[in-house]
């Protein structure tokens, strides 16, 4: 980095990361005792600190990885500064592990951003700087960095073995996938990210040699027509069939491979993906939780998605195919009625989010669900718009993972969004300045909210004294 860029970066990092200890020391004054999934996920990582590895909470769902992680980072301090087990896997020093991982994820945006979007003169360090800042301050992510959640940790492994594809180390990458997988069972879906990039890459190349060969200018764009779609099909078809290919591919993602068979071998031996408490977490075609992820998007990215200038090319686009958009729609209303589903937790839990989303809107009245599918249909068309700047195969793996990792969920959480939203946010093309700044801006209204109301409007359950707060 220049020195200039490298004192920018130095300081955005700093800042960040002290406003980051200002609130980490403020929400434990205020929240001493372990909160929500807490009460799990901190009595787990203390019996595992005393070495009481047998112990298993069987409300937990995901694997153990947090908690073998927080051994390793609590045993050593306890060694090193003479702590007794209980100040070393106290709740505020379980939570400042994941304080540890936001700072990882910071550098981790940074280097992303550096890789997915080379330096060039239409994007300067000080955009870098600034898009890390934003994305590190990411309000659904932020604010479980101050909780004992799995979400920072998860975040990290999944970020750095991206990061580490990208560089080409695949052997490193498909380590950390497991990393990620030990945080989260749905993180395999991004190791196989991981391994499609690379075969992205590889199609992309024979597909620009065949266009040169036949002396066809032509390439596919995301608004192209449903026949150049049928190509690129048709050939992803005939290249996949080929033995030859296909050894090709093994060899260049083995590493992933194999991680993706450690995958399923869980899967058979569990008998289920879920660890735990699998009543509450029943997999399903629920495909309206693409239309969730779509309007989160949409509102976390409205300074891209939601401008003048999209709003009018969607209109001429819905002029110019009026019988596409009309079956999109009808095919939208369908899904919305034959797979909308709404979990228990959704409706019973007044501390998220998503309960008041749910009450305030959903169940306005019966219809306002489909009311919302013209709304579905712009962020999907809009969202799909700032990924033209990608190859075709990368947009499809793209959409098949993110379709693998929304859409099987039952509860609407949006948690589950985080680490889709982060690999859209890093691969789209990087925005004028005012809109960089006014996206951070947002970021940092919308966590001074949250925060304000998880520290200060409180309230209690009738048949509970605990005072309950909100949160995402």
């Amino acid at each position: 980095m220049e020195r200039a860029v490298a004192y920018g970066f130095s300081a955005a990092m700093s800042g960040a990361l002290l406003l980051s200890c200002l609130l980490f020391a403020a929400l434990n004054r205020r929240q001493r005792a372990p909160y929500m999934d807490e009460a799990f996920h901190v009595p787990q990582a203390q019996a595992y600190c005393e070495g009481r590895f047998g112990q298993w909470d069987p409300m937990i769902t995901t694997l153990p990885g947090l908690y073998l992680v927080s051994v390793g980072v609590a045993r050593p301090l306890a060694w090193l500064f003479g702590w007794t087990s209980s100040i070393a896997c106290s709740t505020g020093m379980l939570r400042f592990i994941n304080l540890l991982f936001s700072v990882g994820n910071f550098y981790l945006i940074y280097l992303l951003f550096s890789k997915v979007h080379p330096k060039s003169k239409a994007v300067s360090g000080f955009q870098r700087i600034l898009s890390t800042l934003t994305l590190a301050l990411f309000p659904t992510l932020y604010f479980f960095t101050f909780l004992y959640y799995t979400d920072p940790g998860s975040v990290f492994f999944t970020l750095f073995s991206y990061l580490m594809c990208l560089y080409g180390n695949h052997k490193t990458s498909a380590l950390l996938g497991f990393c990620g997988f030990m945080f989260r069972q749905t993180n395999i879906v991004w190791t196989v990210f991981c391994a499609g990039n690379v075969v992205a890459e590889k199609l992309n190349e024979v597909w620009k040699t065949e266009l040169l060969k036949k002396k066809d200018e032509k390439t596919f764009s995301i608004k192209g027509s449903f026949s150049d779609l049928i190509r690129v099909l048709r050939f992803l078809i005939e290249y996949l069939i080929s033995p030859q290919n296909l050894i090709k591919i093994i060899a260049l993602t083995w590493p992933y491979i194999i991680i993706v068979v450690v995958f399923f071998a869980f899967v058979l031996i569990n008998g289920g993906i879920v660890v735990g408490d699998r009543s509450s977490h029943e997999a399903c075609f629920h495909f309206p939780q693409l239309f969730y992820f779509l309007s989160f998007t949409l509102f976390f990215s409205f300074p891209h998605l939601l401008t003048h200038t999209k709003i009018r090319r969607f209109l001429q686009t819905l002029r110019k195919y009026p019988l596409r958009y009309s079956l999109i729609a009808v095919i939208s209303l369908f899904l919305v009625w034959k797979f909308t589903y709404v979990h228990k937790y959704l409706l019973a839990d007044n501390r998220h989010y998503t309960f008041y989303v749910w009450r305030k809107v959903f169940q306005r009245h019966e219809l306002v669900k489909y009311m919302l599918v013209p709304v579905y249909i712009f962020a999907g068309w809009s969202f799909a718009d700032t990924l033209k700047s990608k190859s075709i195969f990368w947009i499809l793996l793209y959409f098949v993972c993110l379709f693998a990792v929304t859409v099987p969920q039952k509860l609407l959480e949006f948690r589950y969004f985080i680490l889709p939203y982060l690999i859209y946010r890093l691969n789209i093309p990087f925005p004028s300045l005012y809109k960089q700044l006014l996206e951070l801006a947002f970021y940092i209204f919308v966590n001074v909210a949250t925060f304000y109301l998880f520290l200060n409007k409180t309230f209690q359950w009738p048949n509970s004294e605990e005072e309950q707060r909100f949160m995402w």
